[in-house]
């Protein structure tokens, strides 16, 4: 099986009012260039940027014209390190090609490191891709952020199968940005020198490229649905929240979230974030005793940085943030109180949010990915508790016991591992087609406060003036972390029937064409008619009195043998063709899993000492 892991955009006014300490000078410099011609060569794959020229590439078999390795930022190397991306310069003295995908940003991996990590990339690689239906005329579009846990990933998803399974009605655009170290590295001194959060600032700005030359390409700017999953779900749900949720619909109008993460939100000068730069700083030979070869003797540590060659600055990204603990990150983003001005949970239960409609989902089993698979005791499953939340007190590790029972203390995991129906015993809080007893108590712990509550507080932030929130699970059978993408953006995988990722792939293209996710009975019930999938004609929308959810899953299909994610952990049952069907029904949310509502209220209440 294969899993992944896998906008400053005010009006000129607002932005200079609003952010003081982000450098608005490159923004100058990009709507000074807007005004210059920028309009189509005869070519129709010639797109004039005004900076630059880029041919793009047309797919007869696709019916779309792509653009790949489109710079929209400077280089933020040098100087450039840990500050605001700024515009590109001008480079019109030849037209550059776009067949070509970037070259990946610096990785840094998570914990703990896996055999034969390729950490390299390269610090220029503020590049984004776009594709566009031929003949594409003020067309929706859609913006994809790649997820990677804000150390991991690329732009480079192929975006061609979800815009022609719904007809060639929009233009997608993916992008890169600054990832592990070098995207967000955090401090007193970051924050004063240079910028916290910047690889959230690169998607900012990425997006407010879209606004300025996505017409080049066909697409309408005042119909932009931004996208994401895992880190890129989080990523969208912080460009969702940006400056205090006060941008509006200026850069987008939707919002996309599958899983989206939320991991530890600490304060860009807390001691965990500082911790982090400081061990940064020292294995670059920016911090440390004096007597220590190589190390900083004069200037700030910031300073000491940035002159520091690539080739060292990205062996220390991926080797502290592969240090950090089990299935995390080192280098996250952080409260810095412009960008990011408070904690996920606590804004969103403000309503403060940019945009209008949200389409956001999770999957059945999110947390095995990213949890020890050693637990096996209840004193096994408090450990993990004190390790993972290290300001809980014994009071605290008493309520969460009370939140997430168990039948008996020494509940164990077994072998009879069986996918819940959500609606019924066991739940989520025991049994999955991946754990049982003190593991599965485990998995779900993190599934909940990382990935699923989260997409719970994002629907119920979307339920204000106006606004309208839709809310999935996706729950075919090895529902892990990730594996929902390939029913997004294929190609399926064995145990996604062809019924269902036509039907996924529809849910998420009528949502950014027309707004709402509900899906045509020949669609939602399959080619042969014989599916259960009429709940999805009529997506319900999310409101806190009635919080539905569809529920997509299949049922049918022949049963084979699958690996699971973890070598020493016994094979999953799942099922292919012939004979899967798609089986929707819409389901109380919050009565979910044994009362997952419930759960997500009490990780909100928590949320300052988390701090998510």
């Amino acid at each position: 099986m294969r899993f992944f892991i896998a906008i400053h955009a005010y009006l000129a006014a607002v932005i200079s009012a609003a952010t003081p300490s982000y450098n608005s000078k490159a923004f100058d410099g990009l709507l000074s260039k807007r005004q210059s011609t920028v309009t189509q060569s005869s070519s129709s794959l010639v797109a004039d940027l005004g900076y630059a020229q880029y041919m793009g590439v047309s797919n007869l078999s696709t019916g779309l014209n792509t653009w790949k390795g489109i710079r929209y930022a400077a280089p933020p190397t040098g100087p450039l390190r840990w500050q605001p991306p700024e515009a590109p310069s001008v480079d019109r003295g030849q037209i550059l090609r776009g067949d070509t995908l970037p070259q990946n940003c610096p990785q840094s991996p998570d914990a703990p490191i896996a055999s034969g990590f390729n950490f390299t990339g390269n610090e220029d690689c503020l590049f984004l891709s776009v594709y566009a239906p031929q003949n594409a005329t003020d067309l929706p579009v859609l913006v994809w952020i790649h997820g990677g846990g804000y150390g991991q990933g690329q732009g480079n998803l192929d975006m061609s199968p979800i815009i022609n399974a719904n007809n060639n009605k929009f233009v997608a655009v993916a992008i890169q940005y600054r990832l592990g170290a070098f995207g967000f590295l955090s401090s007193d001194e970051v924050m004063r020198y240079g910028a916290v959060n910047a690889g959230l600032l690169d998607q900012t700005f990425a997006l407010q490229w879209v606004q300025s030359y996505i017409r080049l390409f066909g697409g309408n700017a005042s119909q932009v649905t931004i996208s994401g999953e895992s880190a890129g779900g989080g990523s969208v749900m912080l460009q969702s929240m940006a400056y205090g949720g006060y941008l509006g619909d200026s850069l987008f109008s939707n919002v996309i979230a599958a899983s989206p993460y939320l991991p530890m939100q600490y304060g860009y000068a807390d001691f965990v974030p500082s911790q982090s730069y400081y061990a940064f700083a020292s294995a670059v030979g920016c911090f440390g005793p004096p007597a220590l070869p190589q190390s900083n003797t004069s200037g700030s540590i910031f300073q000491c940085l940035v002159g520091k060659d690539t080739e060292t600055l990205q062996n220390a990204s991926a080797t502290i943030s592969g240090s950090s603990r089990h299935g995390t990150w080192a280098f996250l983003p952080v409260t810095d109180h412009v960008f990011i001005q408070q904690l996920p949970s606590q804004q969103l239960l403000k309503k403060q949010v940019n945009g209008n409609r949200i389409l956001v989902g999770n999957n059945a089993d999110e947390g095995p990915l990213f949890t020890p698979q050693d637990i096996i005791t209840e004193e096994d499953f408090v450990n993990f508790l004190r390790n993972n939340f290290p300001l809980f007190t014994d009071d605290d590790i008493s309520r969460l016991l009370l939140y997430y029972p168990s039948s008996s203390a020494s509940d164990i995991m077994s072998t009879s591992k069986f996918a819940t129906n959500g609606n019924s015993t066991p739940t989520a809080l025991n049994e999955s087609t991946y754990g049982t007893g003190q593991q599965q108590r485990a998995d779900n712990v993190y599934a909940e406060t990382t990935f699923v509550c989260p997409s719970y507080w994002l629907a119920e932030a979307f339920t204000n003036n106006n606004r309208v929130a839709y809310k999935y699970q996706y729950s075919v059978i090895g529902a892990s972390h990730g594996t929902d993408l390939t029913s997004s953006f294929g190609p399926p995988t064995p145990n996604q029937g062809p019924d269902f990722d036509k039907a996924f792939m529809t849910i998420w293209g009528n949502f950014i064409t027309q707004n709402n996710p509900s899906i045509s009975s020949a669609i939602a019930n399959g080619v042969n008619g014989t599916g259960n999938g009429l709940a999805a004609t009529d997506f319900p929308a999310w409101n806190l009195r009635n919080p539905l959810q569809l529920n997509l899953n299949e049922t049918g299909g022949q049963a084979y043998s699958s690996m699971s994610f973890d070598a020493q952990a016994p094979n999953i049952t799942e099922f292919e063709e012939p004979g899967l069907v798609n089986d929707f029904s819409v389901v109380d949310a919050y009565s979910w899993e044994g009362g997952r509502g419930v759960r997500c209220n009490f990780w909100r209440s928590v949320g300052l000492i988390v701090p998510e």
